[in-house]
Protein backbone atom coordinates (compact mmCIF):
# COMPACT_ATOMS: atom_id res chain seq x y z
CA UNK A 1 0.00 0.00 0.00
CA UNK A 2 2.69 2.00 0.81
CA UNK A 3 4.85 1.79 -2.21
CA UNK A 4 1.32 2.21 -4.23
CA UNK A 5 0.74 5.37 -2.70
CA UNK A 6 4.37 6.92 -3.05
CA UNK A 7 3.87 6.16 -6.55
CA UNK A 8 0.84 7.67 -6.96
CA UNK A 9 2.40 10.99 -5.13
CA UNK A 10 5.60 10.75 -8.01
CA UNK A 11 3.03 10.74 -10.81
CA UNK A 12 1.29 14.04 -9.47
CA UNK A 13 4.32 15.80 -8.96
CA UNK A 14 5.69 15.07 -12.24
CA UNK A 15 2.71 16.61 -13.66
CA UNK A 16 2.11 20.63 -13.34
CA UNK A 17 -0.96 22.44 -13.70
CA UNK A 18 -1.55 26.45 -13.68
CA UNK A 19 -4.89 27.37 -11.98
CA UNK A 20 -6.70 30.80 -10.82
CA UNK A 21 -9.36 30.74 -8.15
CA UNK A 22 -12.29 33.05 -8.98
CA UNK A 23 -14.58 32.92 -5.79
CA UNK A 24 -16.37 36.23 -4.02
CA UNK A 25 -15.02 34.58 -0.25
CA UNK A 26 -11.92 35.23 0.48
CA UNK A 27 -11.59 32.14 3.37
CA UNK A 28 -12.89 29.76 0.78
CA UNK A 29 -10.04 30.87 -1.97
CA UNK A 30 -7.24 30.74 1.30
CA UNK A 31 -8.98 26.88 2.45
CA UNK A 32 -8.74 25.80 -1.54
CA UNK A 33 -5.42 27.55 -2.00
CA UNK A 34 -4.24 25.52 1.60
CA UNK A 35 -5.74 22.24 -0.05
CA UNK A 36 -4.72 22.13 -3.49
CA UNK A 37 -1.58 24.86 -3.83
CA UNK A 38 1.08 22.42 -2.32
CA UNK A 39 2.66 22.20 -6.05
CA UNK A 40 5.28 19.57 -4.92
CA UNK A 41 2.45 17.23 -3.66
CA UNK A 42 -0.17 18.07 -5.60
CA UNK A 43 1.10 19.13 -9.15
CA UNK A 44 -1.39 22.22 -8.86
CA UNK A 45 0.26 25.95 -9.20
CA UNK A 46 -2.26 28.51 -8.08
CA UNK A 47 -1.14 31.28 -10.27
CA UNK A 48 -3.81 33.95 -9.19
CA UNK A 49 -7.01 34.92 -7.58
CA UNK A 50 -10.34 36.82 -8.13
CA UNK A 51 -13.15 38.03 -6.08
CA UNK A 52 -15.73 39.48 -8.93
CA UNK A 53 -15.64 39.35 -12.74
CA UNK A 54 -13.68 42.27 -13.56
CA UNK A 55 -10.83 40.56 -11.38
CA UNK A 56 -11.11 37.31 -12.96
CA UNK A 57 -10.68 38.58 -16.47
CA UNK A 58 -8.01 40.43 -15.80
CA UNK A 59 -6.23 37.76 -13.71
CA UNK A 60 -7.03 34.93 -15.95
CA UNK A 61 -6.02 37.30 -18.84
CA UNK A 62 -2.78 37.89 -17.86
CA UNK A 63 -1.96 35.00 -16.16
CA UNK A 64 -3.03 32.34 -19.10
CA UNK A 65 -3.71 29.51 -16.27
CA UNK A 66 -4.60 25.94 -18.13
CA UNK A 67 -7.47 25.50 -15.73
CA UNK A 68 -9.90 28.36 -13.78
CA UNK A 69 -11.74 27.08 -10.27
CA UNK A 70 -14.86 29.79 -11.13
CA UNK A 71 -17.65 30.10 -8.58
CA UNK A 72 -21.04 30.68 -10.33
CA UNK A 73 -22.37 33.42 -8.29
CA UNK A 74 -19.95 36.38 -8.01
CA UNK A 75 -20.51 40.59 -8.03
CA UNK A 76 -20.09 42.08 -11.29
CA UNK A 77 -22.42 39.13 -13.34
CA UNK A 78 -21.33 35.63 -12.16
CA UNK A 79 -19.78 32.80 -13.47
CA UNK A 80 -21.67 33.21 -17.10
CA UNK A 81 -20.30 36.45 -17.70
CA UNK A 82 -16.65 35.58 -16.88
CA UNK A 83 -16.84 32.74 -19.41
CA UNK A 84 -18.72 35.11 -22.47
CA UNK A 85 -15.87 37.76 -21.82
CA UNK A 86 -13.02 35.20 -21.48
CA UNK A 87 -14.31 33.22 -24.34
CA UNK A 88 -11.55 34.14 -26.54
CA UNK A 89 -9.25 32.10 -24.49
CA UNK A 90 -10.94 29.27 -24.27
CA UNK A 91 -10.02 28.36 -28.43
CA UNK A 92 -6.44 28.05 -29.86
CA UNK A 93 -3.23 25.78 -29.07
CA UNK A 94 -3.12 26.27 -25.24
CA UNK A 95 -7.17 26.81 -24.24
CA UNK A 96 -7.82 28.49 -20.75
CA UNK A 97 -10.36 25.31 -19.54
CA UNK A 98 -12.99 26.53 -17.19
CA UNK A 99 -14.44 23.99 -13.89
CA UNK A 100 -17.03 25.61 -11.89
CA UNK A 101 -16.75 25.16 -8.01
CA UNK A 102 -19.98 26.19 -6.30
CA UNK A 103 -21.98 25.69 -3.27
CA UNK A 104 -25.14 25.64 -5.83
CA UNK A 105 -26.33 22.39 -7.18
CA UNK A 106 -29.33 23.89 -8.93
CA UNK A 107 -29.89 22.71 -12.27
CA UNK A 108 -29.97 26.06 -13.90
CA UNK A 109 -26.39 27.14 -12.53
CA UNK A 110 -24.89 23.88 -13.73
CA UNK A 111 -26.93 24.19 -17.40
CA UNK A 112 -26.07 27.49 -17.62
CA UNK A 113 -21.80 27.82 -17.15
CA UNK A 114 -21.59 24.30 -19.24
CA UNK A 115 -23.46 26.46 -22.13
CA UNK A 116 -20.94 29.30 -21.39
CA UNK A 117 -18.52 26.83 -22.49
CA UNK A 118 -16.75 25.15 -18.76
CA UNK A 119 -16.16 21.71 -19.25
CA UNK A 120 -17.85 20.63 -15.60
CA UNK A 121 -19.02 21.36 -12.47
CA UNK A 122 -17.91 20.46 -8.91
CA UNK A 123 -19.33 21.30 -5.57
CA UNK A 124 -18.01 22.37 -2.91
CA UNK A 125 -18.20 19.43 -0.39
CA UNK A 126 -15.68 17.73 -3.25
CA UNK A 127 -12.63 16.48 -1.10
CA UNK A 128 -9.18 18.00 -1.83
CA UNK A 129 -7.66 15.09 -3.69
CA UNK A 130 -10.64 14.69 -5.97
CA UNK A 131 -10.83 18.00 -6.77
CA UNK A 132 -6.78 17.97 -7.44
CA UNK A 133 -8.30 14.77 -9.80
CA UNK A 134 -11.18 16.66 -11.29
CA UNK A 135 -8.24 19.82 -12.44
CA UNK A 136 -6.33 17.41 -14.59
CA UNK A 137 -9.00 15.66 -15.54
CA UNK A 138 -10.54 19.21 -17.48
CA UNK A 139 -6.86 20.08 -18.20
CA UNK A 140 -6.90 16.89 -20.45
CA UNK A 141 -10.22 17.87 -21.94
CA UNK A 142 -12.62 15.49 -20.23
CA UNK A 143 -15.54 16.84 -18.75
CA UNK A 144 -16.13 16.55 -14.91
CA UNK A 145 -19.38 16.52 -12.81
CA UNK A 146 -20.14 15.88 -9.01
CA UNK A 147 -22.64 13.29 -8.86
CA UNK A 148 -26.03 13.65 -10.35
CA UNK A 149 -25.03 17.03 -11.80
CA UNK A 150 -24.17 15.04 -15.12
CA UNK A 151 -28.41 14.11 -15.45
CA UNK A 152 -29.09 17.82 -15.44
CA UNK A 153 -26.66 18.69 -18.37
CA UNK A 154 -27.99 15.11 -20.61
CA UNK A 155 -31.70 16.04 -19.48
CA UNK A 156 -30.68 19.92 -20.88
CA UNK A 157 -29.75 18.43 -24.19
CA UNK A 158 -31.55 15.43 -24.80
CA UNK A 159 -34.70 17.67 -24.35
CA UNK A 160 -33.67 19.22 -27.94
CA UNK A 161 -33.40 17.20 -31.26
CA UNK A 162 -29.85 16.89 -32.37
CA UNK A 163 -29.42 19.83 -35.04
CA UNK A 164 -28.72 18.73 -38.37
CA UNK A 165 -25.61 19.59 -40.04
CA UNK A 166 -25.29 23.05 -40.70
CA UNK A 167 -23.66 23.84 -44.57
CA UNK A 168 -23.53 27.49 -43.96
CA UNK A 169 -21.61 26.88 -40.40
CA UNK A 170 -19.59 24.93 -42.74
CA UNK A 171 -18.21 26.92 -44.63
CA UNK A 172 -16.47 29.18 -41.73
CA UNK A 173 -12.86 28.35 -40.46
CA UNK A 174 -12.56 27.82 -36.85
CA UNK A 175 -11.41 31.53 -36.28
CA UNK A 176 -14.08 33.22 -38.33
CA UNK A 177 -16.46 30.73 -36.13
CA UNK A 178 -14.49 32.50 -33.02
CA UNK A 179 -15.02 35.77 -34.41
CA UNK A 180 -18.43 35.16 -35.35
CA UNK A 181 -19.29 34.25 -31.35
CA UNK A 182 -17.86 37.51 -30.11
CA UNK A 183 -19.36 39.59 -32.55
CA UNK A 184 -22.73 38.46 -32.06
CA UNK A 185 -22.12 38.79 -28.09
CA UNK A 186 -21.28 42.28 -28.41
CA UNK A 187 -18.13 42.52 -28.64
CA UNK A 188 -16.32 45.51 -30.50
CA UNK A 189 -13.36 45.01 -32.82
CA UNK A 190 -10.65 45.86 -30.48
CA UNK A 191 -11.85 44.20 -27.82
CA UNK A 192 -12.07 41.03 -29.89
CA UNK A 193 -8.61 41.78 -31.24
CA UNK A 194 -7.58 41.48 -27.50
CA UNK A 195 -9.08 38.29 -26.67
CA UNK A 196 -7.83 36.03 -29.67
CA UNK A 197 -4.81 37.96 -29.83
CA UNK A 198 -4.97 39.40 -33.60
CA UNK A 199 -4.98 42.76 -34.85
CA UNK A 200 -8.04 44.72 -35.40
CA UNK A 201 -7.11 44.54 -39.17
CA UNK A 202 -7.25 40.71 -38.95
CA UNK A 203 -10.64 40.88 -37.37
CA UNK A 204 -12.36 43.17 -39.99
CA UNK A 205 -10.55 40.72 -42.39
CA UNK A 206 -12.56 37.84 -40.68
CA UNK A 207 -15.57 39.54 -40.55
CA UNK A 208 -15.79 40.53 -43.88
CA UNK A 209 -15.54 36.99 -44.73
CA UNK A 210 -17.82 35.59 -42.43
CA UNK A 211 -20.44 38.22 -43.67
CA UNK A 212 -19.53 36.95 -47.33
CA UNK A 213 -19.25 33.13 -46.92
CA UNK A 214 -23.08 33.78 -45.07
CA UNK A 215 -24.42 36.75 -47.72
CA UNK A 216 -25.30 38.86 -44.54
CA UNK A 217 -25.04 42.74 -44.76
CA UNK A 218 -23.78 43.89 -41.20
CA UNK A 219 -23.38 42.74 -38.12
CA UNK A 220 -26.46 42.95 -36.69
CA UNK A 221 -28.02 40.23 -39.37
CA UNK A 222 -24.80 38.03 -38.45
CA UNK A 223 -25.91 38.73 -34.77
CA UNK A 224 -29.15 37.27 -35.45
CA UNK A 225 -28.33 34.66 -37.24
CA UNK A 226 -26.33 33.48 -34.76
CA UNK A 227 -28.71 33.79 -32.24
CA UNK A 228 -30.85 31.76 -34.45
CA UNK A 229 -28.22 28.86 -34.28
CA UNK A 230 -27.83 29.31 -30.38
CA UNK A 231 -24.26 29.72 -31.25
CA UNK A 232 -24.22 32.76 -28.77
Amino acid sequence: MTEQTDAQEQQATERRVRVVLVDDHRMFRAGVQAEIGRTEETGVEVVGEAADVDQAVTVITATRPEVVLLDVHLPGGGGVEVLRRCAGLMAGEHPVRFLALSVSDAAEDVIGVIRGGARGYVTKTITGSDLVDSIFRVQDGDAVFSPRLAGFVLDAFASTDAPPVDEDLDRLTQREREVLRLIARGYAYKEIAKQLFISVKTVESHVSAVLRKLQLSNRHELTRWATARRLV
